[in-house]
């Protein structure tokens, strides 16, 4: 009797542990929810003349930290501040969603207008391809280093087609719709000439889009748009040279020698470990399965 109770003790002790440390990590993830200062903000009050710094950082899409809705947020308030003398978009990443760089392209041009006094300056770390570069477009200068990656300025979908793999299972597709083209580009289904032609028109018109900007952008320093706007990517010196950076330098340099100004305050919109790790999770849960079915989106990367 006195074991079997010495042993109930035991096991009610920890099941007091295990509860009071659930307890403490649900108030601890309902504090990061709803204290984002915590991990810093946007609203940044800086008395001192200052450079603005903005971080366009990984793939650019809805609900991630380079999605539109996050950097013209922090876009606005730099361009608000009243002591800042400039604004440097630090840009590390291989691009992602058209509409959303389209966005953010338009969103820097209006912002440009409406403050006339102060300049953006896109500079690229590791790699400013596709949708990124569609964004760099929009500053009044771009700069790099000397090995970064730049360029990629064209249009992808990709996908799989499984018809012979079920052919050889023995396995019968079937799909009904009331539209013709409603089942376009479905992967269990031969593809279809006419529907192949009509979708390769999409991304056509997506890249002339694209490449619309960047010639809005940089004007007359584009060298070769035969090249430049093929799809290929160079280093930052190569880039260059063919007109897509005006220079080589890195944030600090740009803020130091061009701007003018030694200190920069970071006014990207930062996010809380949780919602950056739910939002990482669920992109990739996405992807993964419409990589497994086959269904190609269109992206600038």
């Amino acid at each position: 009797m006195v074991m079997s109770s010495q042993d109930e003790h035991r096991k009610a002790r920890r099941w007091g542990i295990f509860f009071k440390s659930l307890t403490f990590l649900y108030l601890f993830v309902v504090l990061m929810m709803f204290n984002p200062g915590m991990w810093g903000s946007s609203g940044i009050s800086v008395s001192a003349p200052h450079v603005a710094l903005v971080d366009l950082k990984g793939m650019i899409a809805d609900d991630t930290e380079a999605s539109a809705d996050r950097l013209v947020a922090g876009l606005r308030d730099a361009f608000k501040a009243e002591h800042s003398k400039g604004i440097i978009l630090r840009v590390n990443s291989p691009g992602g969603s058209p509409v959303q760089s389209g966005l953010v392209y338009r969103e820097v041009q209006r912002l440009k207008k409406e403050y006339p006094e102060k300049k953006v300056y896109a500079v690229i770390t590791d790699l400013g391809a596709s949708g990124a570069y569609y964004i760099a477009a929009s500053a009044d200068e771009i700069y790099a280093d000397p090995a970064s990656l730049v360029g990629s300025i064209g249009v992808v979908s990709d996908g799989f087609g499984f018809v012979g793999t079920m052919e050889k299972l023995g396995v019968e597709r079937r799909v009904y719709t009331s539209g013709t083209n409603k089942a376009m580009l479905d992967p269990f289904q031969p593809e279809d000439p006419k529907q192949k032609e009509f979708f390769a028109g999409i991304l056509a018109d997506v890249h002339q889009q694209f490449i619309d900007a960047v010639k809005e952008g940089r004007g007359d320093r584009i060298k070769d748009d035969d090249v430049v706007f093929s799809g290929l990517f160079w280093s930052g010196r190569q880039a260059l040279e063919l007109g897509l950076i005006d220079g080589l330098a890195s944030p600090g340099q740009v803020a130091r020698e061009i701007i003018g100004e030694e200190k920069m305050v970071d006014y990207t919109p930062r996010v809380s470990p949780l919602e950056a790790f739910t939002g990482r999770l669920g992109v990739a849960m996405a992807d993964r399965v419409m990589a497994m079915l086959g269904i190609g989106t269109v992206s600038l990367k």
